[in-house]
């Protein structure tokens, strides 16, 4: 019976003597490891310290904007070194939009008015321009968009030296002129000490010292835009019912594109998203943007601050689609004392003789007698 049995029956008893014996050298093995890791990691840790242990760092995958850590406010309230930047529209403006919701400057701070010059090429009256701004270091900024591909020449010793902002094509009539208007104000918001922005041309010439002017500017409670409702062709015949719901004809202004600002209208202008699109698309020649961009979107987001008037003297007289042009000629004492008295308007709720601060449209040939008259008449 014995040599009958099943082989595979035997092996089967022998492979289950077999297999505990494993089992059981798994487990000695396993509490082994145990007991001597630890073991391990604290002599480790006691002669080698701590970090020998730990994984080596990972770089993150996304960087910030920049590495440069800094512990101070100078990164924001630094004054651009450089007029000429690589920053596109896009980004100058969101650059330029970025404002602190706390009225009070945590530092010294003396409010300055940025002087933005829109212009063709060189500034004609730049001898003038100097005497004016002699002596004001600090009260003042200058920011000049001119048609590329000029470049100007002005010494280093000058206060238009390296002033130019990067610029782009500008043509009279069309929404590029607007650009170049709101590039200057996008430019000019990068200092946080610029306070008030004044537009001006190069055909344009200051009234008054810069001592009046500051103080004129400084203490009105309204920023000097012109915006009114022209009933007839040249106003709100220019409206384009595709402006609304964001524009409608109620709310549709004309004004002169010579304008004074402060801080916080300069703001929405580099900000809006809403209403540019409108007037880019809708107000074409012979609807000009320029003339109806400003006024009617201050009007609409602002209409308290604005004193609805421009501080910009030019003469009409003559008609057409541009001011009076004064050349050599014409710059005579009866012309500096009608620029100077010959209109009153409205300064913080009281009337004034004392309405305007510029004036407009000089030729270049009116330099030398400008500057002869300028002491007696224009103080400077």
């Amino acid at each position: 019976m014995v040599e009958s049995k099943d082989p595979l029956v035997v092996g089967r008893v022998n492979q289950a003597r077999i297999l505990p014996q494993r089992l059981l050298q798994l487990l000695m093995l396993f509490l082994f490891l145990c007991f001597t890791f630890p073991v391990a990691s604290i002599y480790m840790i006691k002669h080698f310290g701590f970090q020998s242990l730990a994984p080596a760092p990972v770089n993150p995958s996304l960087q910030p904007c920049n590495n440069e850590e800094s512990n101070n406010l100078e990164p924001w309230i630094k004054i651009p070194s450089k007029m000429l930047h690589t920053m596109s529209d896009k980004e100058l403006f969101w650059r330029a939009s970025l404002a602190s919701r706390i009225k009070e400057y945590p530092c010294k701070r003396v409010p300055k008015i940025a002087f933005m010059f829109l212009t063709k090429g060189q500034l004609p009256f730049a001898p003038l321009w100097e005497r004016f701004f002699k002596g004001q270091q600090g009260l003042y900024s200058i920011y000049i968009h001119s048609l590329p591909p000029f470049r100007a020449d002005y010494p280093p010793s000058s206060v238009f030296y390296k002033r130019h902002i990067p610029s782009q094509v500008a043509e009279w009539g069309e929404i590029s002129i607007t650009d170049a208007e709101r590039r200057l104000v996008a430019n000019a918001l990068l200092d946080i000490s610029n306070e008030w922005f004044v537009l001006l041309s190069e055909s344009c010439i200051p009234l008054y010292n810069f001592s009046i002017i500051y103080n004129y500017i400084m203490r009105s409670k309204h920023s000097f835009v012109s915006a009114f409702d022209d009933p007839g062709p040249h106003g709100r015949g220019r409206y384009n019912d595709n402006m609304e719901p964001e524009v409608n004809i109620t709310q549709w202004r004309k004004g002169s594109q010579w304008f004074e600002v402060n801080r916080k209208l300069a703001l929405y202008i580099v900000e809006d998203t809403k209403f540019y699109p409108k007037f880019a698309e809708f107000c074409k020649p012979a609807c000009y943007a320029d003339e109806h961009y400003f006024a009617t979107m201050l009007t609409i987001q602002a209409a308290n601050i604005l004193a609805n008037r421009s501080i910009t003297w030019v003469d009409w007289s003559r008609g057409g689609a541009h001011p009076v042009m004064f050349g050599k000629a014409d710059i005579t004492e009866e012309l500096m004392k009608r620029m100077l008295e010959g209109d009153m308007c409205s300064y913080n709720d009281r009337n004034t003789s004392m309405c305007y601060l510029f004036a407009r449209k000089f030729a270049p040939s009116a330099l030398e007698p400008l500057l002869l008259l300028a002491p007696k008449y224009l103080g400077f």
